[in-house]
């Protein structure tokens, strides 16, 4: 890795079972945002936020249920998702889906470590890390 790498930016959407309402959602997601931003190989983790408020809306985040907008180096993709399966691994049926941006092509995977093998990690990594690399170039 050159010292000269960018953070490059995913998002994160969040998805659990039915039964999970906004608020529980939202109580998940900003869990998780508050745990990548103490990993030192994340540079930040915030909620991903939507457009304008509704008209009308006296109180209003504006913040898109489950979504957060992660920057990473390519090479923290495996730290990364090694906390990521931590903290789904401590929920019911939790998944995550990554997505990045790169060029007019996006690249959009799901991650549920509890039906995942030991190769379906390792082709994940390789194609998020180079999906990263590939936008730096």
């Amino acid at each position: 890795m050159s010292a000269d790498a960018q953070a490059q930016l995913l998002t994160l959407q969040l998805e659990a079972d039915e039964d999970v309402d906004a608020d529980e959602l939202d109580e998940m997601t900003r869990q998780l945002r508050d745990e990548l931003s103490e990993v030192p190989e994340v540079e930040s983790a915030k909620l991903l936020h939507t457009g304008a408020a509704p008209a009308g809306a006296k109180v209003f985040d504006p913040i898109s249920l489950g979504a957060l907008a992660v920057a990473i180096l390519p090479g923290a993709v495996p730290k990364l998702l090694e906390v990521l399966s931590g903290w789904l691994m401590r929920g019911e049926n939790r998944k995550i889906k990554i997505k990045t941006q790169i060029g007019d092509r996006s690249v959009e995977l799901e991650y549920a470590p509890s039906t995942m093998s030991q190769a379906d990690l390792k082709q994940l990594v390789e194609t998020l890390t180079g999906a990263l690399q590939t936008k730096q170039a």
